[in-house]
């Protein structure tokens, strides 16, 4: 068992079209990913304000409470702290960059910054496609 999981959330079993819902999110996600890293946007700015991630967020929220009791809760938390917690990190990024940008060292944190909340925003989606794929719940904090 996953430090911090909550017992209860293993042994219930999930309807399996709240499987494909999950899966449907974390597809969207991946989406948002594909097209910053392929197009013209980057990896993390697709993510936050593209359509797919956005519409992603929105049905886990809507289906947020048909998964509650159900090893799938966790990936819901999962996906929403994913996104959230990368906007917030890209706006400290983006706080802490405009003024350093005076003396052209912002801009260097500023990419580096995006860059790795990129890379963490891909590590988050992939990690929890691969526990869903298994049928594992994700550690809950």
């Amino acid at each position: 068992m996953m430090p911090g999981m909550n017992t209860s959330m293993q042994t219930v079993e999930s309807d399996p079209s709240l499987v494909r819902v999950v899966h449907l999110v974390y597809a969207l996600h991946a989406l948002g990913l594909a097209i910053g890293a392929f197009g013209a946007a980057s990896v993390l700015g697709s993510f936050l304000f593209g359509w797919p991630s956005i519409i992603a967020v929105i049905i886990n929220y809507v289906k947020r409470s048909d998964v509650r009791g159900t090893w799938l809760e966790s990936h819901f938390s999962w996906q929403i702290r994913t996104f959230w917690f990368a906007l917030l990190w890209a706006l400290f990024v983006g706080l802490v960059s405009l003024p350093l940008s005076v003396i052209l060292v912002g801009i260097g944190t500023w990419i580096a910054g995006l860059f790795l909340l990129g890379v963490w925003a891909i590590y988050r989606i992939a990690r929890g496609w691969m526990a869903l794929n298994d049928h594992r719940a994700m550690p809950m904090p």
